[in-house]
């Protein structure tokens, strides 16, 4: 994962008003962004660079594309545990690029959109394919939405060949609009994972001997693969509400999120934002998330209670299963943010947002607390709608 960032400027074609004998172009809009995350105690840095585009045309057409690259540095947890001879972090550094394409078209009350996905790392190349369709009725004041993803993963493992994972996603939902100030929405999505699930540069740890005739034991610590079920079901409901405050010319928007698996993870997130309009440029956003979940079935800290005599080098999904990935444990997540926005002119604006992010264990089934960490998340855009 030693590899030198390299960070490339999309170019920017000019586009024509008209693409082609009866079609015109309605509206094209451009959207630039900046992130940096940076995890506290000198943990992991990523800066990331995005370019949207999107243009609708009068027949009912839109094609979106997107670009993106992460430039990843730092230290990350390996799985054993701090203050002993194994290395609790390990150091890191690497870039992702990824590209989406999406097409749409409607078809009377339908909108049906098909989209394209590549995203590629040093030791990681995922391609994902989504068909989705938008079913507007009742005077357009209620929409269906549902369709499908699936995204085929190959994943770098040291000492074998490329491992694959592929994942399948259902979707869907109804968005009402209450009456003109009220939306309420619920959405419903069924997801599968089969293949190489593990994460290749994981750890778990176990206390050992080693026995020489005539002298006591040596006590020592080794470290194995985590070995992870070779599948993994999921559903996930979401909750969502917005409502417009026309006197103090701000909205409210509240979502639920609930989360299973067969993992044993079940997770909920409750997220609040409030969209205060100050004059005719400004807006600003303070809002709040909080994340709460429980460990899997097979997170463990060390192997030492687990009945398995020889840890295979290469796990293959067979139990038993095993794993000291804090993400696994048991622990919650609070953000705490705010964003600002400033309308340029009728067609450009510019935008900023600070965001402060903190994890920390819960219960019994939580990692070494040097295992959470607190972030900081600066984003800043600008965007442009013509």
């Amino acid at each position: 994962m030693n590899k030198k960032y390299a960070i490339y400027s999309p170019v920017i074609l000019p586009l024509t008003t008209h693409v082609g004998a009866g079609i015109a172009l309605d509206n094209h809009r451009y959207d630039l962004s900046y992130q940096v995350y940076q995890e506290r105690a000198d943990r992991i840095r990523i800066e990331s660079y995005y370019f949207r585009t999107q243009f609708d045309f009068d027949n009912g057409t839109t094609l979106k594309f997107q670009y993106l690259e992460d430039a990843i540095s730092g230290a990350s947890p390996t799985g054993a545990l701090p203050g002993n001879e194994q290395s609790f972090l390990t150091e890191i550094e690497d870039v992702r690029t990824g590209v989406l394409y999406a097409l749409s078209h409607q078809f009377g009350d339908h909108t049906v959109e098909a989209e394209f996905s590549r995203s590629s790392e040093d030791d990681y190349l995922s391609y994902g394919f989504a068909l989705s369709d938008k079913w507007e009725l009742n005077q357009k004041n209620t929409t269906f939405t549902y369709g499908v993803n699936y995204i085929d993963d190959q994943v770098t493992v040291l000492g074998l060949p490329d491992q694959g994972k592929k994942s399948y996603d259902l979707f869907a939902g109804v968005t009402q609009i209450i009456d003109k100030n009220t939306t309420v929405s619920i959405n419903f999505t069924m997801g599968y994972s089969e293949g190489y699930l593990n994460d290749p540069y994981k750890l778990i740890q176990r206390n050992e001997t080693i026995n020489f005739p005539g002298i006591p034991p040596i006590p020592v610590v080794n470290v194995y693969s985590e070995n992870r079920p070779d599948s993994r079901l999921r559903q996930v409901l979401q909750l969502e509400g917005k409502h417009f405050f026309e006197k103090a010319n701000a909205s409210l928007d509240v979502m639920l999120r609930f989360s299973n698996d067969d993992y044993g993870v079940f997770s909920q997130t409750a997220e609040v934002e409030w969209r205060q309009g100050i004059g005719d440029s400004w807006e600003i956003n303070p809002f709040m998330r909080y994340y709460q979940q429980n460990a899997a079935d097979f997170f463990t800290n060390t192997l030492n209670n687990i009945a398995v005599v020889n840890p295979p080098t290469y796990p293959d999904g067979s139990g038993p299963h095993y794993s000291s990935d804090y993400r696994l444990s048991s622990f919650n997540a609070l953000s705490l943010g705010l964003r600002l926005r400033y309308e340029i002119s009728e067609n450009i604006s510019m935008s900023a947002a600070y965001e402060y992010y903190t994890m920390s264990g819960q219960g019994s089934d939580q990692a070494p607390s040097q295992a959470y960490m607190d972030a900081d998340i600066w984003t800043f855009g600008l965007n442009a709608k013509f």
